[in-house]
């Protein structure tokens, strides 16, 4: 246990070992009460979309490929009506040095920590991500801590979890593993107070800037193979970052008028934060344990302000079940000769049911991929599924219940999609607004067109759910 005094100390610390730790003053951009600058935080970085791609493609990063899944697109047209079943490609992220996409994330703040002179990074993640920084890091001579919250009170890790702290280690990397709990954020601030080195955040502008290049380079891909834009990109969803990223590196590219889908794997009834329910989920990112929460108030990270916004930037939210991810990941490999890892699948499970909703000649790109391993096997996660007691079965996937029963289609036409209420998430995230106010707080017009933006929605929109909610 963290004894309390020290606890609050390091803690009163924070907006200061946060500022060091990542070279950004962030209350030069509060604009109001809640308002805050987000582009100018960006233009503020020095890095366009040009320069980002410049500095990713000399560590080997980006130009990954995309790869249209034939095989997939005419089962989904065989379980489609008449005239439907949208062309389905992927982005091959798994292309990239360490196998995913974090990859693009982590080049711009290994690159701006090298800029600044630390001689180190920090990361806190217990997935792909801390791969990726240990890898950029390595590259670029720097030292890597990676704190994971890893395993319950009894010592059990997700294998997926234990996946990535091979790969952390295998290129050079300290990996701090923790219990899940308050720790993690306790340990981050220590070690980053002690080290003076860089936090390498996924939720800085530098992470951001970094995906950004994947939506333009998919954009331009298309563009060139096939003529057109995508009429649909559809981005796995957990903390903001990806969505965000993609769809700004989509209009960058002039593909505005591109629909941008979240998708993430239904885990509700879950808390990621409890020990009893952390080794009861099969997924470690792009699930709802994440994606709500970050959807409706995206500041609940490891600096002042998270440089990803999701709600401006989905046009819609969807999720599907664990069992239709490990059913997609399956047919992926049987039908298309590619084994991938669990966190794109859950956007491929989407594709594959919104593909049987939209006419043959229209395209849907599903925006990254990762690899695979034996910890990210279906397998792995399965079986551990059976060690904590739930289970595992095929039939109709609306039996599923998270942390309870893991239902596996046993036809295609089974994979859905279920859409998530955006009006109801804009109005939870107008309610934290108001409750980050406190007693007696007032919000300006700035603020109102802050939230505005914020919630894609109109000035009149906000001023009646805030009056409702007051």
């Amino acid at each position: 246990m963290i004894e309390s005094a020290r606890y609050e100390a390091l803690m009163s610390r924070r907006s200061e070992i946060m500022k060091q730790s990542v070279g950004i003053d962030y209350s030069q951009y509060e604009t109001g009460v809640i308002a805050f600058d987000y582009e100018k935080l960006f233009v503020d970085t020095g890095y366009d979309v040009n320069t980002a791609r410049e500095i990713q493609s000399n560590t080997a990063v980006g130009n990954t490929p995309l790869i249209e899944l034939k095989n997939i697109t005419a089962l989904a047209r065989v379980a489609a009506s008449p005239g439907k079943g949208a062309r389905v490609f992927i982005k091959d992220e798994a292309a990239n040095p360490s196998g995913s996409f974090k990859d693009r994330r982590a080049s711009l703040s290994v690159h701006e920590a090298k800029r600044k002179n630390f001689t180190g990074v920090v990361a806190a993640t217990s997935g792909n991500y801390g791969a990726a920084v240990a890898s950029q890091a390595a590259k670029a001579g720097l030292r890597c801590i990676v704190v994971q919250e890893a395993f319950d009170s009894q010592g059990t890790a997700q294998p997926e979890i234990a996946e990535k702290t091979r790969a952390c280690e295998a290129y050079g990397a300290e990996v701090i593993r923790l219990s899940v709990g308050p720790e993690l954020f306790y340990v981050f601030l220590h070690v980053l107070e002690e080290t003076g080195y860089f936090n390498a955040s996924l939720y800085t502008p530098y992470s951001v800037l970094g995906i950004e290049t994947l939506g333009y380079e998919l954009a331009l891909q298309m563009q060139k193979q096939s003529h057109v834009f995508p009429d649909v990109v559809i981005a796995t969803h957990a903390g903001g970052g990806n969505v965000t990223g993609t769809s700004r590196g989509l209009r960058k590219a002039g593909a505005v008028d591109t629909q941008v889908i979240a998708a993430s794997v239904d885990l509700s009834g879950l808390h990621m934060a409890s020990d009893h329910d952390f080794n009861r989920k099969s997924f470690t990112t792009g699930h709802t344990g994440f994606s709500m929460p970050f959807t409706t108030w995206p500041d609940r990270v490891d600096v002042p302000r998270n440089a990803a916004r999701a709600l401006r930037y989905m046009d819609r939210f969807v999720t599907v079940t664990q069992g239709e991810v490990f059913y997609i990941t399956q047919i992926l490999a049987e039908l298309e000769g590619l084994q991938r890892g669990p966190a794109g699948n859950t956007s491929l499970a989407a594709a594959f049911a919104i593909a049987q909703e939209l006419d043959e000649e229209k395209i849907i790109v599903v925006q990254e991929t990762e690899y695979t391993g034996a910890g990210k096997h279906p397998f792995a996660q399965l079986n551990l599924a059976k060690q904590m007691g739930v289970t595992v079965r095929r039939g109709d996937p609306n039996d599923n219940k998270p942390g309870q029963r893991i239902v596996i289609p046993e036809h295609p036409s089974q994979i859905k999609v279920t859409d998530v209420e955006l009006d109801r998430v804009r109005r939870s995230y107008l309610h934290h607004a108001i409750e980050s106010l406190g007693e007696g707080g007032h919000l300006s017009d700035i603020d109102i067109d802050f939230l505005a933006a914020e919630t894609r929605s109109s000035k009149t929109y906000v001023q009646e759910v805030i009056n409702g909610l007051r």
